[in-house]
Order: C-alpha cells, then sequence, then structure tokens
C-alpha cells in the first residue's frame, strides 16, 4: 500500500531518537547518561533538518540482549513506517551484538529506507557506506564479552569468599550499613515462622496459602511493593493477598532461613543468554550462620523431612555411623535410622 502524501510529509521530517544505559556503561562517565544523550541528539536531528523527535529509551537494560522494551517498541513502529531516520549517540547503543546489530545496518534500515546517525563513530548512511560500521559492531560485542568475563570473574572471587550474590530472600533485608550482610526483616519473618510452624502441625500447602489470603497477608512481591523494594520477574495482574501453594512450598526449601549462604545455585551458558539454569550442588558455595537464623536448623530439618525431602543412605565407602543399631525411641521402642538431608548431605540424623 502506497503512503498517501500527507503521511510521506510527516514521515519525511520524524526522527527516532534512541537512547541507551546499562551499568555497562557507567565508566564512562557523564557523556553517557539518558539525559545527555537526549539532549545530544536532538541537537544533530535538528541541525540536519528534522523537526518531529521521538524519543525511545531503555534504562538499565545490557546491549546485548536485543529483547528490549524501547528498542521493540522503536522497530514496531519503524516497521509501519513512521520515520525516515534513526537517531543513537553510537553504534553500541542499538546492541552490543554483532550478528543483530549487523542485520540492523546492512538489511533492516537499507530495506527500509531509514537513515542511520551515529553521532560519535561519525556515521551518516545518507553520506554513503561507513566502511568502519562493522568493526565498530565487532569492537562493541568484544567489548560487552570482556564486561562479562570480569564480572564473572568478581563475582567467582566474591562468591567463594561468603558473600551473597543474590538478593536476601522474603525475610531478610540488605543491612542498611554494611549492604554484604542480611538482616532479618522482622514483619516479614513473622510470615516465615508461622508456615514452617504450621508446616510441622500438618497443614499442607495449599490450606496454608488459602489461611494466608484468608488473614489479608501480602504475598511476598506485593509486601516488596508496599516498601518500595524492586525485584526483577513478571507481575502478574493478581491481588496483593493472593497467595498459592508453590509459593509456600519454595518457602519451606529456603535453607538460608537457617542463617547460611548459598551461592552458585544458578547460573547462565553464555554472556548472550540470560536465562539461569540450575546448577548442580556440589558446585555451590555453601557458608553456614553467617547471619541471624529466622528458622533454627532442627525445625527446617523436621520440615524437609516431613516434606520427604530427606531419605536414608548408607554412608560413603560402606562405612556405617557408630551409632547404627544402638539407637531406640525412648518413647515407643522402635528402632532409630540414620538419615541425611537430600538438600544437604553434609547435615545427617537419626530419626
Amino acid at each position: 500500500m502506497k503512503q498517501s502524501n500527507n503521511n510521506k510529509k510527516s514521515r519525511d521530517v520524524t526522527a527516532f531518537l534512541y537512547e541507551r544505559l546499562s551499568r555497562d556503561d557507567n565508566m564512562d562517565g557523564e557523556s553517557y547518561s539518558i539525559g545527555n544523550q537526549k539532549k545530544l541528539l536532538i541537537k544533530v536531528a535538528k541541525e540536519k533538518g528534522y523537526t518531529n523527535l521521538v524519543h525511545f529509551f531503555d534504562d538499565g537494560i545490557s546491549g546485548v540482549t536485543m529483547d528490549r522494551p524501547g528498542f521493540a517498541d522503536m522497530i514496531q513502529q519503524l516497521e509501519q513506517g513512521k520515520a525516515a531516520a534513526v537517531f543513537v549517540k553510537d553504534l553500541s547503543r542499538l546492541g552490543r551484538n554483532y550478528i543483530e546489530v549487523g542485520r540492523l545496518t546492512e538489511e533492516f534500515f537499507p530495506n527500509h529506507d531509514i537513515r542511520l546517525v551515529a553521532v560519535s563513530d561519525n556515521i551518516d548512511t545518507d553520506e554513503g557506506e561507513n566502511e568502519l560500521a562493522p568493526i565498530r559492531n565487532l569492537f562493541n560485542e568484544w567489548y560487552a564479552r570482556d564486561i562479562s568475563k570480569k564480572r564473572r570473574i568478581s563475582n567467582k572471587i566474591k562468591g567463594n569468599a561468603g558473600e551473597p550474590m543474590g538478593q536476601p530472600p522474603y525475610g531478610y533485608i540488605k543491612d542498611p550499613e554494611n549492604p554484604k550482610r542480611w538482616i532479618v526483616d522482622e514483619e516479614a519473618a513473622r510470615v516465615v515462622r508461622r508456615i514452617y510452624r504450621m508446616t510441622l502441625e500438618g497443614v499442607g500447602t495449599e490450606q496454608i496459602a488459602a489461611k494466608l489470603e484468608e488473614d489479608g497477608v501480602l504475598t511476598p512481591r506485593a509486601y516488596w511493593h508496599s516498601k518500595g523494594i524492586n525485584r526483577p520477574g513478571k507481575v502478574k495482574d493478581l491481588p496483593p493477598t493472593h497467595w498459592n501453594s508453590s509459593s509456600v512450598i519454595k518457602m519451606l526449601s529456603v535453607q538460608e532461613y537457617c542463617g547460611d549462604i548459598l551461592n552458585f545455585k544458578t547460573y547462565s551458558k553464555s554472556y548472550k543468554n540470560k536465562k539461569r539454569l540450575e546448577n548442580d550442588r556440589e558446585n555451590w558455595a555453601i557458608f553456614k550462620d553467617v547471619h541471624e537464623p529466622i528458622i533454627e536448623r532442627a525445625v527446617f530439618e523436621q520440615v524437609q523431612q516431613k516434606r520427604g525431602k530427606m531419605r536414608k543412605r548408607q554412608a560413603k565407602d560402606g562405612e556405617r555411623s557408630m551409632f547404627s543399631g544402638l539407637l531406640v525411641c525412648a518413647d515407643c521402642g522402635s528402632n532409630l535410622h540414620f538419615h541425611f538431608n537430600q538438600g544437604n548431605p553434609e547435615i545427617k540424623y537419626f530419626n
């Protein structure tokens, strides 16, 4: 379908200005701030004759991924023919993925008759091809790979030293005086203790969830939101007190409630793929009794046993416990059997 003359005139004076900033760029100083990118792009776009300027931005999102809300919105509108040009501070603002940015500059923009201006890289496709653009794209991806490598090394050092690598679970908050330390959030901790107590009393997870909802207890995500604490993840359109059994089950397996730090429970295969995968427990770094416990370790183990997370096993190399066959229950006279915690094999007990 051909554009009407009015639409074409509107398109010819319309430029999309795209700004992006992530923590990878913080070291580059104030010049990379969203505000300063906007000022620069407005100035250059007006100098080149564009009067209808539309801003798109992504703040705090790495250029390694092309799945960015602002960027996706811009591409969608470009496909609809709503702008004649795209302005960015430099090519790395479009992304730090050599293949994807190359596809944009070599195929998408030319095929849609879109002018690309990357100010700091001195690229303006209306002034002819820039042979350095592919090299710049390659360097931008190398930069992202290098930053990721350095961050992984840094996280490995911190994690192996016992510094918490993730956010504190519901029931804890970061110590305002020392962000590397967790302290008990008593309001949420009371809910955690209640869930463990009800479990030991034989109440099922669905019944626990129903009772919490009935009593108007905020879900963890709703609670964090009420305290102004941002957490990653999709926000579901549900009532703030809508508990479900899966949330309760997850809470019953959090060993950190015993006062422990468990690092490297998940990992990603590549700096380009942010999907987190479950790590083998042998690769975890576990530090016990680091912070104040919300749940006593013995109570936590009782809950794991009750939920079927603990089972019998023989000692390594066939070695038997020195108490095997000797211990009996003082109440019923039955033999006590050796158990271990499936979640943490180092924890052993008789029952």
